[in-house]
Formats: C-alpha cells, sequence, structure tokens
C-alpha cells in the first residue's frame, strides 16, 4: 500500500506480456504459440502474427528495425552490382506527400493505450450515480462485460476478465453507487500494478485524483 502522503498520478498499466500461457477464451487454447512472449519482448495476436496493442514501443521499434535490415542490406548489393543506371519510373519521379511525422500520430503501443484506458475508466467511475438504480447498475455490469472482450489488447483483455471473475465473488464489480465503484476500480488497477512490479496508489484518495481534485489546489 502506498505511503499516507499524497500519490503521484498513475503509471501506464493493463499491460502486460505474459510468458506461454493460454488464453481464457477457447479459440486461444487451441494454439498456445498465440500467448508466447517472443524473445525481443514482442507478443503475438491469435492469428499468429505480431499484436502492436499488445506490445511496448521500444520493443516494436526493435523488429521493425530487424526486418528492415536484410532489405536495406540487398538494396545495397543491387545498387552496387547495377553497371547501368536506370531512369526513375513515374512513382519514383512523385513522391507522395505524407503528413509531417509526430510522435502523437503513430498508431498507440500498449503502454499508451493503457493509460488512455485508465483515464476513461476512472473518470466513469468519477461521474457514476451516488447511488445507482437497478438499471444503471446492469449497464454498467453490462459495459464492463463487453469492455473485458473487445479491449484491444486481447492478453490484457482475457486478464481483466479471469481477475472479475476470481472463483470467491471478491473482485466482482462493486455498482451500488460511486463510492465503491471507485474503490473497486482503483483495486483493479492497483492488481495491475503489482504484476508490473509499479507502485500502488492508495485508493482513499481516488476520489481527489479522478473527480475532485487534490485538496492542495494543484488542479484549480
Amino acid at each position: 500500500m502506498a505511503e499516507e502522503s499524497q500519490p503521484k498520478p498513475f503509471k501506464p498499466l493493463f499491460p502486460h506480456q505474459p510468458a506461454a500461457t493460454a488464453s481464457s477464451s477457447t479459440d486461444s487454447k487451441k494454439d498456445d504459440d498465440s500467448t508466447t512472449k517472443l524473445a525481443n519482448g514482442l507478443v503475438l495476436d491469435k492469428d499468429g502474427k505480431p499484436c502492436r496493442l499488445c506490445t511496448s514501443a521500444a520493443s516494436w521499434r526493435a523488429m521493425t528495425k530487424q526486418a528492415k535490415a536484410p532489405a536495406a542490406a540487398a538494396s545495397t548489393t543491387t545498387s552496387t552490382n547495377d553497371s547501368v543506371a536506370k531512369p526513375p519510373t513515374s512513382s519514383e519521379s512523385k513522391p507522395t506527400s505524407l503528413p509531417a511525422p509526430t510522435q502523437n500520430e503513430c498508431p498507440p503501443d500498449v503502454e499508451k493505450l493503457g493509460r488512455s484506458t485508465w483515464t476513461l475508466l476512472h473518470s466513469m467511475t468519477a461521474t457514476y450515480p451516488t447511488k445507482a438504480t437497478p438499471e444503471q447498475q446492469t449497464e454498467m455490469r453490462s459495459f464492463l462485460k463487453l469492455f473485458s472482450r473487445l479491449y484491444p489488447c486481447w492478453v490484457c483483455a482475457d486478464d481483466f476478465r479471469t481477475w472479475m471473475a476470481e472463483p470467491s465473488g471478491k473482485n466482482e464489480p462493486r455498482l451500488g453507487g460511486r463510492s465503491d465503484f471507485g474503490t473497486w476500480m482503483c483495486e483493479a488497477h492497483n492488481e495491475v500494478n503489482r504484476k508490473l512490479g509499479k507502485k500502488e496508489f492508495d485508493c482513499r484518495f481516488w476520489e481527489e485524483r479522478w473527480r475532485t481534485g487534490w485538496k492542495d489546489g494543484r488542479c484549480d
């Protein structure tokens, strides 16, 4: 548990890269290779291809750099062996105009996706009713069920779904009202913190972090 002093903002979560284990979905049980943590940190999607949304940006760049190396070497060899220069093709003479590259315009990696997702989930608890009606509880329960199946990082989705379905029932969503739901979401977040070796958040402060703002005025 974190110290009683006001904790720092959350770190990127949900993302994790498991060792070779079977997914909770029936399809992935047929092929354990789909959940294998590769030596270079890549995680495979269920179709056996690298999963960008399940992999860190550093690991993805390492993979693409490695893939480009043989092609670059082959291109150099070809240009060296060609004794006659070839005229540029129409496509070469008219380069495609692309937007100026920025870091924010690249597809998200598993960490950026996780940070954005936690912002959404905690914001949902912050706007949840103080006392939820049966209908509101049903709607949120349905959302969490679908979310745990449709989240883009499939290994993270499986992990969240498995955590909620813990046999004792202690991890079932507590949806009676904002206080219980917000604390439950904080506990879910801390479960991922523990798995990633990150500092846990003191759940007593979840409303200050995600709803009202810190009492020292830093958010005013």
